[in-house]
């Protein structure tokens, strides 16, 4: 009998406790404990179970419980003797740093204040401890009326007076660790917070001697020179590592029984597939998004759930305002092929505006990309820094339509769609292409060209990608390719129907260079001078198109001011 679907739940005992669909991940309690690792952080992208397998080792390890039989019966790990007499055994302090997500230093230091005094009062039988001497109990005291001064040191302390209760060292899970920051870099604090953090994990992690072990959660591995320059004892777990690879996600195995539990046909396997498999963990491939699985067993539909679950504001602050060649690569990954591009996987924020290999870090670490194949760092024999290089591709279905409608929503604020913008190419109406055109540079080009010196090099490639956004709908039904050889040259963007119906269009771009060129129209017109001389039409002739069904295009641009010519004029 199929079991009753619960979206959003992140509590395991509301799950255990009730009829509701669970896959099983207990597996990963016994993997974490025979590790032996002292501070674990485990990295993965959002919505693939983090929180809930935190809350599944609280409520299995803590003493604050007493009911794991009736929670863990029947689950993998109850069937092991030696995990049962672990269960309830260790005072445990668990929380998270989701909800901190505050646009200052000093709102973000109150909200992890708050979070603090809370969890504090959970232990505030502690007080009336007969094993705490005076002392002890007015330290306890003062965390139950924490101030910001005394925030660093306050797990540790905590740490300190259950070990003392107790007499057993506790184990401390921290889930999200890494949301503060991608807000601190976002909002513009990243080193004043980042210096606050550092001390905070230092004493917890670090100098803690009641600390038994610890786990740390989030999507990405902030660098170590960030906030864990101290922590020698930390294990990494990131996405190409082998270790906890099942843990988190569902695998193939996993979404077909449970789409056999919902009774949905097995003709739908393959279209699940499409949407929601294509994330890699080490070595093991074809792990599921949980959370679009969950949703699609509980409404029977396809539909990008994963991609409505969040701003993605992070990632879309680096694509929109990275530079010309970032444009272009995404304009690529759009379309469907792979990039090889280097890849660190130690996110360093503070460097993410000047290094722009470290977007597709990001974007890896995020599970925006998955992995095609790579070469380490040793193998990689053209990098003089060694670093690992990977050949990436856009996860799968649902991830695509997650990146066109932001690149839509970039250009919604001029108030130009899409598909007037492409009724007017179509139609040859040139005057209305420059309209729609000037309109979008008017209001956007500020915004999209925000790097820093994005477009000094090749001025062109930032106009290049900008119109490329605007055609980047056409691409279930389109060939839209850009800057590939044809004739005697590399045209900039070609543009003809799949079937190979209708027109094709070739467009260059030029910048006016006010020493060689009196006017926009002059630059129009080498624009199309070019596509003649360098016959960037070979293309397409030896694809059958005809002289007639050609269409050539010249965009001349001079800062916010645009012209759009065809031979016709």
């Amino acid at each position: 009998m199929a079991k009753t679907v619960g979206i959003g739940i992140q509590d395991f005992a509301a799950i255990a406790s009730e009829d509701t669909f669970y896959v099983d991940k207990t597996h990963f309690i016994r993997e974490w404990w025979e590790s032996r690792d002292e501070v674990t952080l485990i990295a993965r992208p959002r919505r693939f179970g983090k929180t809930l397998n935190m809350s599944m080792l609280d409520r299995f390890f803590s003493n604050r419980y007493d009911n794991q039989e009736e929670l863990f019966n029947g689950l993998a790990i109850w069937e092991e003797e030696k995990y049962r007499s672990l269960a309830g055994s260790y005072p445990v302090i668990s929380l998270s740093f989701a909800g901190v997500k505050e646009t200052t230093y000093e709102k973000s230091v109150s909200q992890i204040l708050e979070i603090l005094k809370e969890l504090f009062r959970q232990y505030s039988y502690l007080i009336t401890s007969e094993k705490l001497t005076a002392q002890e109990k007015e330290l306890m005291q003062e965390l139950l009326e924490l101030s910001e001064p005394r925030i660093k040191k306050s797990i540790h302390d905590l740490s300190e007076l259950l070990y003392k209760h107790f007499g057993k060292k506790v184990l401390i899970f921290l889930d999200e660790y890494d949301t503060p920051m991608q807000e601190a870099y976002v909002s513009g604090y990243w080193d004043e917070f980042t210096g606050f953090i550092r001390s905070m994990f230092n004493s917890t992690f670090k100098t803690n001697p009641y600390m038994e072990r610890a786990i740390m959660t989030g999507i990405t591995r902030v660098s170590k020179e960030s906030i864990f320059s101290d922590l020698n004892n930390l294990a990494v777990i990131t996405t190409t590592s082998n270790r906890y690879a099942t843990a988190f996600g569902f695998t193939e195995e996993e979404v077909f029984a449970a789409m056999d539990e919902q009774g949905i046909a097995g003709s739908e396997q393959e279209k699940v597939k499409n949407w929601y498999d294509g994330f890699t963990f080490g070595d093991v491939t074809d792990i599921y998004n949980p959370w679009s699985i969950i949703n699609y067993l509980k409404e029977g539909k396809l539909a990008p759930y994963w991609a409505n679950t969040s701003s993605n504001s992070l990632v879309g602050k680096l694509v929109r305002e990275g530079s010309s060649g970032i444009k272009m690569t995404f304009e690529s990954l759009m379309r469907g092929e792979t990039i090889r591009v280097p890849v660190d996987e130690q996110i360093i924020y503070n460097q993410l505006d000047e290094n722009e290999s470290a977007i597709w870090s990001l974007l890896l670490a995020t599970g925006y990309l998955k992995v095609i194949s790579y070469q380490t760092g040793e193998e990689y024999q053209h990098s003089s820094a060694k670093t690992a290089m990977y050949e990436l591709k856009l996860t799968n279905e649902e991830v695509l339509i997650m990146f066109c409608r932001m690149v839509n929503d970039w250009f919604g604020s001029a108030g130009v769609t899409y598909n007037n913008f492409i009724k007017a190419l179509f139609l040859d109406d040139v005057d209305s292409v420059n309209e729609f055109l000037q309109d979008t540079c008017e209001i956007v080009f500020s915004s999209f060209d925000a790097g820093k010196n994005p477009s000094k090099k090749e001025p062109e490639r930032f106009y290049h990608g900008l119109v490329l956004g605007l055609m980047v709908e056409l691409s279930p039904e389109y060939v839209l390719r850009s800057n590939r050889e044809s004739g005697f040259g590399r045209y900039d963007v070609m543009l003809y129907r799949r079937d190979l119906t209708g027109n094709a269009y070739i467009i260059e771009f030029k910048i006016r260079k006010p020493k060689k060129e009196k006017d926009l129209e002059e630059t129009v017109a080498n624009a199309l001078k070019q596509i003649e001389e360098k016959k960037y039409d070979t293309e397409l002739k030896a694809l059958g198109f005809t002289d007639d069904r050609i269409r050539k295009y010249g965009f001349a641009f001079e800062g916010k001011e645009v012209l759009v010519g065809t031979e016709e004029g």
